[in-house]
């Protein structure tokens, strides 16, 4: 047998196996490009279809859309709200570890604090998110582009109030300018923020002794008042009710000498004999210098039986 007739007998084989090799691979062909042809849009998601060759835009809603492969690119925005979260603790929020930011004051101190925004882009401004991030996922843009700006808002805002404004009196207004600033800044680029929350404050060791100090001070300033108003109150009572008592002995002595007065008014004479009678016990005295004692006789006379004197 020759060499020819050996690589015949060889390729017989061959030639019957290459047949459904060919159509597996054709078919694995078909899937691949099949799969490729369609994208899902999650719910909450708004697609932006991207044709390579023309360089147009089209914004979808969720569900499974088509394209051509090699030729158009879909990417998907949230239309939903979506949170990006930067705390202290680990394993809370979008990073690992401590990712609180870094907030200067107006005095040059700086303090870490708890930050989040709720933000989100809708159907109309999708294909406005695509065109400034060319196209960039949803993770890399936060990891970027929100991430910096949050930070550069928030401490450009903040360094414009002091340490006690910013943990106290004036963290709600800071909260407030911090969300219309970062409002302007996120539509310029397709995205609309609902909301900005801050939350906890940390302050280094040196500040929060500081802090710690001042409220003691405050609070013994408070309770010195109080305790100077108490006795206040106290000496106030006590010069009332002297008052009262003062008052209650004139108007008793007003009283008093106004029955004394109203008593002598009605001593008349005949008051007078019948208390001279009351104490008489009825002898004469023996010498007299003059007229018979007071005793008029006549009238007592007539008073006792109820008739004129005689």
């Amino acid at each position: 047998m020759n060499n020819q007739q050996t690589l015949h007998l060889n390729l017989v084989p061959l030639q019957r196996n290459l047949g459904p090799i060919l159509s597996a691979a054709a078919l694995i062909a078909v899937l691949i490009v099949g799969s490729s042809s369609f994208s899902v849009i999650e719910p909450g998601n708004t697609g932006v279809v991207f044709n390579l060759w023309t360089g147009s835009l089209r914004t979808v809603g969720q569900g499974m859309i088509w394209r051509i492969p090699f030729i158009t690119r879909v990417q998907s925005y949230p239309t939903a709200l979506r949170t990006y979260t930067m705390v202290a603790r680990a394993n809370e929020g979008s990073a690992t570890g401590d990712d609180s930011i870094d907030l200067p004051t107006q005095e040059g101190q700086h303090i870490r604090q708890d930050i989040s925004v709720t933000y989100n882009t809708s159907e109309e401004r999708a294909a406005d998110v695509f065109r400034a991030f060319r196209g960039a996922d949803m993770a890399e843009i936060e990891a970027t582009f929100i991430r910096r700006t949050v930070i550069t808002v928030a401490q450009n805002t903040a360094g414009q109030v002091s340490l006690g404004e910013l943990i106290s009196s004036k963290r709600g207004q800071l909260q407030t300018s911090i969300q219309n600033s970062l409002t302007t800044e996120l539509s310029k680029m397709g995205f609309l923020l609902d909301k900005v929350n801050l939350g906890a404050s940390h302050l280094p060791q040196s500040i929060e002794k500081q802090m710690q100090e001042k409220m003691g001070a405050q609070q013994q300033a408070q309770q010195a008042e109080y305790e100077l108003q108490k006795q206040q109150t106290l000496a106030k009572a006590t010069v009332a009710k002297a008052e009262g008592d003062a008052q209650a002995i004139m108007v008793r002595a007003k009283g008093e000498a106004e029955a004394n007065r109203l008593l002598q008014s009605t001593l008349n004479e005949n008051i007078i004999q019948n208390r001279a009678i009351e104490k008489w016990d009825g002898v004469l005295p023996q010498v007299t210098s003059g007229a018979t004692p007071f005793v008029n006789l006549r009238a007592m006379k007539g008073d006792r039986h109820g008739g004129a004197p005689e």
